[in-house]
């Protein structure tokens, strides 16, 4: 419980002191996003195939949180420090490094209570690795396409 009340403080501040990029209108967007496009994810993910789960097997009222102020946050952060007018490379470097980031970061919340709060059934750490990317992706073209309907609006 440490760790997860430590980490949505922790990414809330980072997210919010450091935002330079993000308009309210877009972490509006991004948060909203982060929330449903979780919900529908982990739905399938821990509920429908029990790969894995926050404290307990059983749906709790921990799982809220994670949902609403721990992961929208990191999403937030990722696209703020986004390399978006570097070469492709330091793209895909950038996106590398948060794979990597976040599954260290998972790796330390399967530890024991109290800094420990997810846990494994079946899934494996390097399933992460290969979807983390996609997920980062989308929420990098939802943002993208915020981006666009915010142009055409004001035209």
């Amino acid at each position: 419980m440490i760790g997860f009340i430590t980490a949505i403080i922790l990414f809330n501040l980072v997210a919010f002191t450091t935002n330079k990029r993000l308009n309210k209108n877009q972490l509006l967007h991004i948060w909203t996003f982060t929330i449903a496009f979780q919900a529908v994810t982990e739905t399938y993910r821990d509920f429908k195939y029990h790969r894995y789960w926050y404290f307990t097997k059983e749906i709790n009222w921990w799982v809220l949180p994670a949902f609403t102020v721990l992961i929208p946050p990191v999403n937030i952060i990722f696209l703020n420090w986004y390399p978006f007018k570097q070469l492709l490379y330091k793209q895909l470097l950038y996106l590398l490094c948060w794979v990597i980031a976040i599954t260290l970061y998972e790796l330390i919340t399967l530890l024991p209570e109290p800094w420990g709060y997810f846990r494994h059934n079946w899934w494996r750490t390097w399933y992460s690795l290969l979807v983390n990317p996609v997920l980062l992706i989308a929420v990098l073209l939802y943002y993208k396409w915020v981006c666009k309907i915010e142009n055409q609006a004001i035209k």
